[in-house]
């Protein structure tokens, strides 16, 4: 990875854990991606941005296979959405033949903020929700 990109990957990360996440998951209408911890088995819960569209959840990661969240999906994809305050169950889908960039421009502008500011290698991931 280049210099650059693995500054912003450390800094956006450091930021994340200390500040971001603790205060934004908090937040009752975030909407938030629920993982299991690959390693711990416990939920790891993440601020995310992205849109609902009919019973998918759409959202891109800035750093790709590098993000925790994306890396506990890979080992289990069975993960929680909290939309608007309301949780729902789906299982998760890496995507890495669909267009990020594209997809972006489709989700909103502020909850995405993030990931157009420090992203440096883009995955789509759409969380097929149930029922």
């Amino acid at each position: 990875m280049p210099r650059l990109a693995d500054l912003r990957f450390r800094a956006a990360t450091t930021f994340q854990r200390r500040v971001g996440n603790p205060i934004l998951r908090r937040l009752p209408l975030q909407t938030v991606l629920e993982t299991t911890g690959r390693v711990s088995g416990l939920p790891r819960r993440t601020p995310v941005g992205g849109r609902r569209v009919g019973d998918s959840f759409w959202l891109v990661s800035e750093f790709g296979e590098r993000s925790q969240y994306v890396r506990n999906i890979k080992a289990d994809p069975r993960v929680r959405v909290r939309i608007r305050g309301r949780w729902h169950t789906g299982t998760a889908q890496l995507l890495p033949d669909d267009d990020p960039v594209a997809r972006l421009r489709r989700l909103p502008r502020f909850n995405s903020v993030g990931v157009r500011v420090f992203g440096t290698d883009l995955l789509t991931v759409r969380v097929d929700l149930d029922g």
